[in-house]
């Protein structure tokens, strides 16, 4: 099983990098950091990945959970995110060093008619059994807009305009800061980062959360990727790095969980007007 993981992760990075040319940046720079203080290169935990969809009940988002239950992950937690009409859910392995997921998708009922019409458009052309397909999780986008779709989708909803570009892969990935070495809370993270040149995701501040809520996150904005649409070439938001510090709880464990309100602000890591 393990193995099963390790080779789904695997492609889920690679296809992430793919079109995320700052987490490879970011990751040569955080393993040469470890290297040069501790004089060993430690392996870069992932807490986490995300995954956008739509609930549109062929590719909604227990299609997406049902390849992770098949690897034996377990539902952990339910979060609503109203403004945005989003629902999601994390899951989590009886193996605590894999990683966790973290599902989200459109309530596409609660969108306008214009966008409705777009999406629903689009997700026409997707096989019913596409979903099953040991490659959908990283198989991308199965449909191509048009600049004009792109735009309108974009003025209503964000994620919607970029599930319509990138489809089902990785949204972003996060390194687990308790895993480090040398870097120890999300502000050291975050100084590290700008000193590089980075941009970071300023949406309720640089720093989602803190100890009251035993989790902290950071992110950086999405690449900008020149991609084809059905009718013209269009720079657009990719995906992002994330950053987590998680505390311990009572009973000494780390929290595991997520919290929807810097949940609500990481999405926005991959907002048009807010990219340069």
């Amino acid at each position: 099983m393990h193995s099963q993981i390790n080779e789904l992760f695997s492609h889920l990075w690679q296809d992430y990098l793919a079109i995320t040319p700052s987490a490879r940046k970011i990751h040569s720079l955080l393993n040469e950091l470890e290297f040069i203080d501790t004089g060993s290169q430690g392996e870069l935990i992932n807490d986490h990945i995300a995954l956008r969809t739509f609930n549109i009940e062929k590719i909604n988002l227990d299609k997406l959970a049902a390849h992770f239950l098949a690897l034996g992950y377990v539902e952990k937690g339910h979060y609503d995110f109203a403004q945005k009409k989003l629902k999601a859910k994390h899951f989590e392995h009886p193996d605590t060093t894999q990683p966790k997921v973290f599902i989200s998708e459109l309530l596409v009922q609660y969108m306008p008619k214009p966008v409705q019409d777009i999406i629903n458009k689009m997700v026409e052309g997707v096989n019913e059994d596409t979903a099953l397909l040991k490659n959908f999780l990283y198989s991308g986008a199965h449909w191509q807009v048009t600049e004009e779709e792109y735009k309108t989708l974009a003025e209503h909803s964000e994620y919607a305009a970029w599930m319509s570009i990138w489809g089902f892969r990785a949204n972003h990935f996060t390194i687990s800061i308790n895993h480090m070495q040398q870097i120890n809370s999300v502000g050291d993270m975050n100084l590290k980062l700008k000193q590089a040149g980075f941009a970071l995701n300023d949406s309720g501040g640089e720093i989602k959360g803190g100890p009251d809520v035993l989790l902290a996150q950071s992110s950086t904005m999405a690449d900008k990727i020149k991609v084809e649409l059905k009718d013209t070439s269009l720079s657009v938001p990719s995906c992002f790095y994330e950053f987590a510090y998680r505390y311990p709880m009572e009973n000494g464990e780390l929290y595991q969980g997520f919290v929807a309100a810097s949940a609500d602000k990481i999405f926005e890591s991959t907002n048009t007007n807010s990219i340069k």
